[in-house]
């Protein structure tokens, strides 16, 4: 049976690791790390990540500076807000909820983030330090899924890695992270013909479609590790609503070396990367020593 990739153990350890640094650094600088979470609106998802990522931020000492903003808020009302943000010395990080009421114009936004603020590493300048090989900060999925493969002491180096699913949130930048890890990395989509050819090939496949059971195990090499991104809300045949990934999970379980579970396997990692984006750009902006601020 596939060894299972616990991404809500190793969030726990990281999250217990900084909230002692935090602990640490808070007497030096007086202050602890601050989060600005902007939400519009009221999509019920999105609300519940907005908690989850406050709740994070108290278990490890993050100040949260959330605000919640009716669905008629402008555009300039909210270009306005995230000015003031970058100007506030208490805010270390800001985040925009997405998705966005339709209104809003999302890519025009986040580019109004400081991009030493960008939590989410969505700016242009912080995904071309990433292509650079840069330090700065990095997408929280694709980051978390690198530290989940580090603490498995699973090495990408010299492995054939495809990935489905070419988004900025996740793909490209997961790419990118895999090739500084010296993977050899294929990019697959939508438009890809014969995804069987290319998913039995994979030492390592990173799935983020957000299609549920998409890959069942006659499609996965044998003693492969799969990633799986995906999360979504399904009706089970008790009516009831329940959480899976893009990967027939149970299937690929006998067949591969190692699988990443849903829930509790990258969405864990995903909200810790942004705790952990937070306390180093916390970090950087106090000129605390490379020694003691955040692995990046």
């Amino acid at each position: 049976m596939a060894q299972i990739l616990d991404g809500k153990s190793l969030a726990q350890q990281i999250q217990s690791q900084l909230r002692e640094q935090i602990q640490t650094l808070v007497p030096q600088l007086g202050r602890p790390p601050g989060l600005a979470v902007l939400m519009v609106g009221d999509n019920p998802a999105s609300a519940a990540y907005v908690r989850n990522k406050e709740r994070a931020c108290d278990r490890v000492g993050i100040t949260s500076f959330g605000q919640h903003l009716p669905t008629s808020t402008t555009q300039s009302e909210l270009t306005q807000i995230i000015h003031q943000l970058n100007q506030d010395e208490q805010i270390d990080g800001i985040l925009v909820q997405l998705p966005l009421p339709a209104h809003l114009d999302d890519i025009i936004l986040l580019n109004q983030i400081n991009p030493d603020k960008d939590v989410d590493g969505l700016h242009p300048v912080n995904l071309g330090r990433l292509m650079r090989q840069e330090p700065g900060l990095r997408s929280c999925t694709p980051a978390g899924v690198m530290r989940l493969l580090q603490a498995y002491h699973i090495d990408p180096a010299g492995q054939q890695v495809v990935i489905l699913g070419r988004s900025i949130l996740v793909g490209k930048p997961m790419a990118l992270m895999l090739l500084e890890a010296n993977a050899t990395v294929t990019i697959a989509h939508s438009r890809s013909q014969d995804l069987v050819s290319l998913t039995r090939v994979a030492d390592i496949l990173v799935v983020a479609i957000g299609r549920p059971g998409l890959i069942a195990a006659d499609m996965v090499k044998p003693g492969s590790t799969v990633i799986d991104v995906g999360i979504n809300r399904v009706t089970n045949a008790q009516g009831q609503f329940q959480l899976v990934g893009d990967v027939q999970f149970d299937q690929l379980l006998p067949v591969v070396k190692a699988i990443t579970p849903v829930p509790k396997g990258v969405g864990p990692m995903t909200v810790t990367m942004l705790l952990q984006n937070t306390v180093w750009s916390y970090c950087r902006r106090h000129n605390v020593p490379e020694s003691l601020s955040s692995f990046h």
